[in-house]
């Protein structure tokens, strides 16, 4: 049974789903990062929030770890390429709080723009200031969307709603889905310019880190309203309160800060400046929500190997994922067998499916080739660090799909790219379930790939089989299996044996001595 920890306060309804999904569950929060790693070698999940540091060092200490998952959206918590490179899954919940955060943006601009927080203060001093406080109508007005992703898009509609119009800057926004948005696709300097409320829904990179820079903010129209819950770092705090205090930036609202908890900021008492703890997912609803949603997703990988809304997996229906699983079984024997008969250093491989092959989600076949490929140079190699580390040696990866019509029903063909050439190898699933090797090098053979196998290149002569036979026999070696093909008669041929045990080196040696052999290799999968 898989065993989770929930380390962080959660709502109990994920707890109770992970029991009735067959998920052992531990609830044990307020642990300090060495209490975590030294516990942490017993699960195989761990459901955080936003409290709990998932570092390398916990990852190290994580044995068996398979999945982190966040109940909700922002991971900034997790060291995600440490655990790319560990093979453990993370996991977020985008979809859960993403109303709640949305609401939220929509509530610190109605703040801004009515000043809200300040004549509440006022009034309930007992000043009754009426003509200090001159707002501003959102009603034709123009609102910039730093990310137009699905929250983005909630605030977008909420803010047509109003009768606002909208323009957004997402390098991944296509024509299409902005018109299906309703909104304005535009450059950056151009939201900059245009924009009366700018508000940013986009995750903290490299890329968006203080994309609301000092020079950037020089760029906004004179008045400019600025509401940020997404992530603390995409605005130069120190340049927002040189724009607030030269009347530049007519306000501005901050649900996140560069450093959290946020107990002293020079921001805090600037004039039209408007803060909250990191509420946008602060509601009852998106609490269990998100919980839900990750106990749901967490369960649905232990138990079943679906995967959704992972950040560094392609994502895989639980429905997928048994349509799936043989052809991942084939793939990464080919991938192993391929791995182990090519020589020098790799330059690129590629993946091509065709047949029934041709119609599946493709992204996990080829993590399962990868997979199998390094684990020739690696024992802790898995489908989720195989395509990071594949990246990380600068390996080239494509992969191929075909319409066309085969000889096989199903057909999965791995090559790679050496120093001698490119080496290709080919399977099938006989009755929809069981690998089997179809073409090696270009030569026709069928055969099993399991166990310890020995791989031999021979010239193709009579008695030549009878010599190898009779080697193995007086080596006490017994064959499980023989499979053998040919390019012509008397040219080259392969012998793919399965042997009970392993070959040994002194045996193949005697293998290479045998007249006509032109290669010998030990495989094992």
């Amino acid at each position: 049974m898989p065993k989770v920890l929930i380390s962080d306060k959660m709502d109990p309804k994920a707890a109770e789903i992970f029991r009735q999904r067959g998920v052992e569950v531990d609830e044990i929060t307020g642990k300090t990062p060495d209490e975590l790693a030294a516990m942490i070698g017993d699960y195989d999940g761990l459901a955080i929030r936003s409290s709990t540091k998932v570092t390398k060092a916990i990852l190290d200490a994580a044995t068996n770890l398979k999945v982190v998952g966040r109940a909700g959206i922002g991971v900034d918590n997790v060291d995600i390429p440490a655990a790319s490179a560990k093979g453990v899954v993370v996991m977020n919940t985008p979809f859960g709080n993403s109303i709640t955060t949305a609401e939220h943006a929509i509530a610190l601009m109605f703040a801004l723009a009515r000043q809200l927080p300040e004549a509440d203060a006022s009034t309930q001093a007992g000043k009754w200031e009426k003509n200090r406080f001159m707002g501003v109508e959102l009603t034709s007005k123009t609102l910039g969307l730093i990310g137009a992703g699905n929250i983005g898009s909630i605030v977008a509609d909420r803010a047509q709603g109003l009768k606002m119009k909208v323009v957004a800057f997402d390098p991944f926004l296509t024509p299409e889905r902005a018109v299906e948005m309703g909104v304005e696709k535009v450059t950056l300097d151009e939201l900059l310019a245009r924009a009366d409320f700018i508000t940013l829904h986009t995750p903290l990179t490299d890329q968006t880190r203080n994309i609301l820079s000092a020079d950037n903010l020089a760029k906004t129209k004179a008045g400019v309203r600025i509401i940020n819950c997404a992530r603390g770092g995409l605005i130069d705090e120190a340049a927002l309160k040189a724009g607030l205090d030269s009347g530049h930036i007519g306000g501005a609202a901050l649900d996140v800060f560069v450093e959290e908890p946020a107990k002293a900021s020079p921001l805090f008492g600037t004039p039209n400046f408007v803060s909250t703890p990191h509420l946008g997912a602060s509601t009852s609803e998106a609490q269990v929500n998100v919980a839900i949603q990750v106990a749901e997703q967490m369960a649905d990988f232990l138990v079943s190997g679906g995967v959704t809304n992972a950040l560094n997996m392609p994502s895989l229906s639980a429905e997928e994922a048994p349509k799936l699983k043989p052809y991942m079984a084939l793939a990464e024997k080919l991938g192993s067998l391929v791995g182990q008969l090519s020589h020098g250093a790799l330059s690129g491989i590629s993946v091509e499916v065709e047949g029934a092959a041709a119609a599946l989600n493709q992204k996990p076949i080829t993590g399962a080739v990868l997979a199998g490929l390094m684990r020739v140079h690696s024992d802790t190699v898995n489908m989720v660090n195989a395509p990071f580390l594949a990246k990380e040696r600068g390996l080239d990866v494509r992969e191929v799909r075909h319409d066309r019509e085969g000889d096989y029903h199903t057909l999965l063909r791995v090559t790679v790219r050496t120093q001698a050439g490119d080496r290709s190898v080919a399977g099938t699933l006989f009755g929809n379930q069981a690998p089997r090797l179809v073409e090696l090098f270009g030569i026709k053979v069928e055969a099993d790939l399991a166990g310890h196998m020995l791989y031999v290149v021979n010239e193709d002569a009579p008695g030549f089989i009878g010599r190898l036979g009779s080697l193995l026999g007086e080596s006490g070696v017994n064959i499980g299996t023989f499979h053998l093909g040919r390019r012509d008669a008397g040219g080259e041929a392969v012998l793919l044996l399965s042997v009970d045990d392993a070959v040994t080196s002194d045996l193949l040696t005697k293998v290479k001595a045998l007249p006509g052999v032109k290669t010998a290799m030990a495989l094992a999968f």
